[in-house]
Parts: structure tokens; sequence; C-alpha cells
């Protein structure tokens, strides 16, 4: 990474996902997780699924070039986006909460207004 733009990109990325990489393999585990999102034709796991581990990853290891910046810009807009979209009432079990919990972002426990 270089660059001012970069580093508010892994700040925004930082509050963004608001779980740990535990937190996020932990979800990954769940039939929650795997019963939500867009899965690419030929592909066996959703796109959130997919951006969840490369999440972990980034965690575990920081970013590692442009790739790695651009996937954080992708989930900063993914959990904006989503987050504008707050169904109504009580969403602890709901498809909303869960995509936006593949994107390791959990609304339940706030971050990114």
């Amino acid at each position: 990474m270089s660059g001012a733009d970069d580093v508010q990109v892994l700040a925004d990325f930082r509050a963004a996902v608001n779980m740990t990489a535990g937190e996020v393999e932990a979800w990954l585990g769940t039939e929650e997780s795997k019963s939500v999102g867009q899965t690419r034709e030929g592909e066996r796991e959703s796109r959130g699924r997919q951006s969840a581990r490369r999440i972990v990853k980034i965690f575990r290891g920081g970013p590692r070039g442009a790739s790695d910046v651009r996937h954080m810009r992708k989930v900063v807009s993914y959990v904006k986006r989503h987050l504008a979209q707050r169904p109504r009432g009580d969403v602890r079990d709901t498809r909303w909460r869960w995509s936006l919990m593949n994107w390791g972002h959990d609304p339940l426990k706030g971050g990114v207004a």
C-alpha cells in the first residue's frame, strides 16, 4: 500500500468491517452464512463468502497490493450500500444481516453510519 488514498481506504475498511477474523471464520461455518448471497455461474460459494475469506487474509497478513485495496473499497461500498437498505423491525435473524456478516459487518455491533 502506498499513498494517502490507500491509507484512507484502509481506515474506511477497518470502520466497515466490525467483525474480527475469528468471528468471520466462525460465521462462515454456519448454515445462515451459506444460505445467503449471489453465486456466480460455475462457482460453489457466494460472492459474500468469498469476500469474507479474503477479509480474513487481509486481517491476518495485511493488504498486499492493489487488488487488496480494490477489494477493501468493494467491501466498504457494499457495507454502506446495504446498511442504507436496513429493513424495519428486529434484524437479528434476517437474510439482510446475514448477508452483511458475510462481508464482515454485523449490524448489531454498530459501526459505519
